[in-house]
């Protein structure tokens, strides 16, 4: 058991009453507060390199923080210093918004799961590209999520997308289109055929467009969606976002089964790989795929490298493990020899 797990976890676990966003604001501010040198230690502490490229971008390692994390870009510069190799900020959505009524995050902790219903809570593009553009380049690739705002009609998500894309872009390595979230009302049905394609045609230009997909689509879903990626220059895929179902909970988290939202964490383990071997060998391996989903180690994300994945980002798994599985995933994760030479 590690120094994070024996007492640094159960201290954030404790603060705001156990409120598991407090604790998590909490964080954030104190991680956008460090000062250099204090970034500089953690750099030499938890960095490792082993560069890979990916749809055209260079990562210092394979290990990445997944969107929803820092949805505003607020502690940029910590995340390459606790080990990153690369970071999605958002998910971001044209119009500055609350997101859902609290209380709209809740731990599994029996399950090291989490369930969201966020609801895309964040201060809108105009506020991040004006951070960005005041922070300047990071260290690391950075990729930036986006999502339809809760006001705008489906009938005009396109516009509404291509207004953060037109506002972003210029600062980020790759665009992650988000149509996956279940806390939106109606935005999973942007993953349908006609909708996706009338959206990679929009954000086409010069930086990558890599589409989330959510893990409850059935394979004829997936098959159809990867057709229409293939077919509009889409990037790659990052698969998955949260799941609606609670399969794999342990049974002192049941309480949690009736709470709206997307469920994350080892629960989701083993379907997100399903998904992403599925969407490798569908796509011929021709669409590099972020593997994200249940990471909760160095096996974990080795496995997800199995699969098919190029690239694996943590959330649940780094919430429950800390730092010390950054590094663990970037030294231990290794794609098998049979799935290196794909």
């Amino acid at each position: 058991m590690s120094l994070f797990t024996k007492v640094a976890r159960p201290a954030l676990f404790r603060l705001g009453d156990g409120d598991a966003e407090h604790a998590h604001e909490w964080t954030l501010d104190r991680l956008a507060k460090l000062p250099a040198p204090a970034l500089a230690a953690m750099r030499r502490w938890y960095g490792f390199s082993n560069p890979v490229e990916v749809f055209g971008v260079r990562f210092p390692n394979r290990v990445g923080l997944a969107a929803g994390v820092d949805k505003n870009g607020l502690a940029l510069r910590a995340w390459p210093a606790l080990g990153f190799g690369f970071v999605e900020v958002g998910t971001v959505t044209a119009k500055p918004q609350p997101g859902n009524d609290r209380p709209r995050l809740f731990r599994a902790k029996a399950s090291e799961g989490i369930v969201n219903r966020m609801g895309f809570n964040n201060a809108g593009a105009t506020a991040l590209a004006d951070r960005l553009a005041e922070l300047g380049p990071l260290d690391v690739p950075l990729g930036i999520s986006l999502g339809k705002s809760k006001v705008t009609p489906l009938e005009d998500a396109v516009e509404d997308y291509l207004t953060s894309y037109r506002l972003l872009h210029p600062y980020a390595d790759y665009i992650a289109v988000n149509v996956s979230s279940p806390n939106t009302p109606g935005l999973r049905s942007l993953q349908d055929k006609d909708s996706i394609s009338g959206l990679l045609k929009a954000l086409a230009g010069p930086v990558p467009v890599l589409v989330k997909i959510a893990p409850d689509l059935t394979e004829p879903a997936i098959a159809e969606l990867l057709e229409v990626c293939l077919d509009h220059g889409a990037a790659g895929i990052i698969a998955t976002n949260t799941t609606l179902s609670r399969d794999g909970l342990d049974p002192a988290d049941q309480h949690l089964e009736g709470e709206a939202g997307g469920l994350s964490g080892a629960p989701l383990t083993a379907r997100a790989r399903e998904v992403v071997r599925f969407v490798h060998t569908e796509s011929g391996g021709k669409l590099p795929i972020i593997g994200v989903g249940g990471i909760m180690s160095a096996d974990d994300a080795s496995r997800m490298l199995d699969a098919g994945a190029a690239l694996v980002q943590l959330y649940s798994g780094f919430i429950y493990r800390g730092p010390d599985l950054v590094l663990e995933v970037a030294r231990g994760a290794r794609p098998s020899r049979a799935a290196a030479a794909r």
